[in-house]
């Protein structure tokens, strides 16, 4: 199992999101209190350091 995401669920809760490397299966499970939270916060933000579009996009828009 991979982690790929972070899941925060209704009540506030982290949930890490892991794929299968074998069959691509996705399954949740609760952050526990020994795990890093620097690799949380980073696997949090992967989407933010590396969109899946280009940003560049977007300039322009907000004036």
């Amino acid at each position: 199992m991979q982690p790929v995401a972070i899941e925060v669920r209704r009540d506030g809760e982290w949930a890490i999101v892991h794929r299968c490397t074998g069959c691509g299966l996705l399954r949740t499970n609760r952050i526990a209190g020994d795990d890093q939270e620097m690799a949380l916060l980073a696997l949090a933000l992967r989407p933010l350091a590396n969109p899946a579009f280009p940003l560049d996009a977007f300039q322009g828009l907000a004036r």
